[in-house]
């Protein structure tokens, strides 16, 4: 075969360099459509077409988190072998998310102090009324309700953190029962493996989901509502990118001296994903995928730790709070002092779990520390019009931290294998293509037909 025969193999596009050609064409599309401001774009195109399409691929996704999470988890359980393995990794992971919020609103705060954003804010035409806080669960009352009352209903409801805790229940009784276990085990592994075709299937029409969800948010925000409020934009996208590439940079490499830019290539496609999904819990499957077969962390600790961080770990809403209290203190001239913002770190770190859950926990969670500390809650009206997409850089900061606690952990049990990490194709080979095996399918009607007989 001659080298041109090769070539076009050789030029063809990653599923990652796909999906953000897809999150570029999808922004300026859907930047054209908002200037435009047509009635039959809007209704037929954007409320229409691209509302299918990117609500489809959403759901897509979404219907693959349940069933990954608990079959992972119930192999990963097993496939461990010892219970005091699994509570030194979830004391290691919960440690470390706990860490990581306390230094994402640290960060935020101070750098929110240096830019002082909202300082002579014009507050005319800000409509503030109609804006409620809610009421968050207690962190007791979530702790108590980690155990499902109903396991069928925790798994219809997505309830992750009453996933996780049935699935480990279910996995360690697996272990006590011993031999008698191993035809169950082995189902859930390859359903585990099953679950993971799927991912491949869905992603494979990636790009085209993610375009239609990207232009759909920018047709309908615009840019123009960034321009009252461009100083809270500019300081939380600073201390965003902050977060993500030094404060969790550094502490990635201290505790494992993993290679940063290793890292951050094999997590590119997780981050694309969570920003134009702006849900954790929807980027999970992806997260899993990348930590497990790009990075080369063990399923028995990736199982545990990704959908538990996707579930409490939540640095970019930390960061979030941070700048929007400095912000809102400075728009109504409020001196909240040290001591008031030592309060705000304080909830937003337990926050983080005792809010787990909530619907739209980023706006629950701020109305809460400015109840606390003073500040008008009608204030959030003033930045509620950018945080859709201010909540998809969170998203993909928040999903960054997941998988970098996952190989910290991962490091320390000895169950991340470093010739996967240092390779830089592995994971990648068919990631993006549905491939028919004619052979297998032929086993397998043979192996059916023989059971018919």
């Amino acid at each position: 075969m001659s080298a041109s025969a090769v070539e076009p193999e050789r030029r063809k596009l990653s599923l990652t360099a796909k999906v953000a050609i897809g999150m570029i064409a999808g922004l300026a599309v859907g930047v054209a459509f908002n200037v435009l401001g047509n009635q039959w774009i809007s209704d037929n195109v954007v409320n229409g077409f691209l509302d299918m399409v990117g609500t489809a691929f959403l759901n897509a996704l979404k219907l693959l988190v349940v069933p990954l999470v608990i079959f992972s988890l119930i192999t990963g359980v097993t496939g461990i072998g010892d219970v005091r393995m699994l509570g030194r990794v979830g004391g290691k992971a919960l440690g470390l998310y706990l860490m990581t919020t306390a230094l994402a609103i640290s960060v935020a705060i101070g750098i929110a102090q240096l830019i002082g954003p909202g300082r002579g804010f014009d507050m005319t035409g800000v409509d503030t009324s109609g804006i409620e806080t809610e009421e968050a669960p207690s962190f007791w009352e979530v702790i108590s309700g980690i155990i499902p009352t109903n396991p069928i209903e925790a798994f219809a409801e997505g309830e992750m953190l009453q996933i996780i805790f049935y699935s480990i229940l279910v996995g360690v009784a697996a272990l006590m029962l011993g031999e008698r276990s191993e035809g169950f085990v082995r189902a859930c592994g390859f359903m585990n493996e099953l679950m993971m075709k799927i991912v491949s299937i869905v992603m494979a029409v990636a790009p085209y989901g993610v375009f239609a969800l990207i232009a759909r948010v920018f047709a309908e925000e615009g840019i123009d509502l960034f321009k009252p409020v461009m100083a809270y934009v500019v300081t939380l996208v600073g201390s965003l990118l902050f977060h993500l590439f030094v404060t969790l940079m550094v502490l990635y490499w201290a505790l494992t001296r993993l290679n940063i830019r290793t890292f951050m290539r094999k997590i590119r496609a997780a981050q694309v994903f969570a920003f134009s999904t702006a849900s954790s819990n929807a980027t999970i499957p992806i997260t899993l995928r990348a930590v497990t077969q790009r990075m080369g962390a063990g399923n028995s600790v990736a199982s545990f730790t990704v959908p538990f961080g996707a579930t409490i770990n939540m640095d970019g809403t930390a960061i979030m709070q941070g700048v929007a209290t400095v912000f809102l203190a400075n728009v109504y001239g409020v001196d909240l002092g040290i001591a008031g913002y030592l309060t705000v770190i304080a909830m937003a770190v337990l926050a983080s779990i005792g809010t787990a859950g909530v619907p739209g926990v980023g706006m629950v969670m701020l109305t809460m520390v400015l109840t606390q500390v003073g500040l008008p809650i009608e204030g959030v009206a003033i930045i509620l019009g950018v945080d859709r997409l201010m909540d998809m850089i969170r998203t993909a900061v928040n999903i960054t931290g997941d998988a970098a606690v996952t190989c910290i952990v991962a490091k320390s049990e000895n169950k991340l294998d470093r010739d996967v990490y240092d390779d830089p194709d592995a994971g990648l080979r068919g990631d993006d293509d549905i491939e028919f095996d004619p052979e297998a399918e032929e086993d397998l009607a043979h192996t059916l037909e023989g059971a018919r007989r």
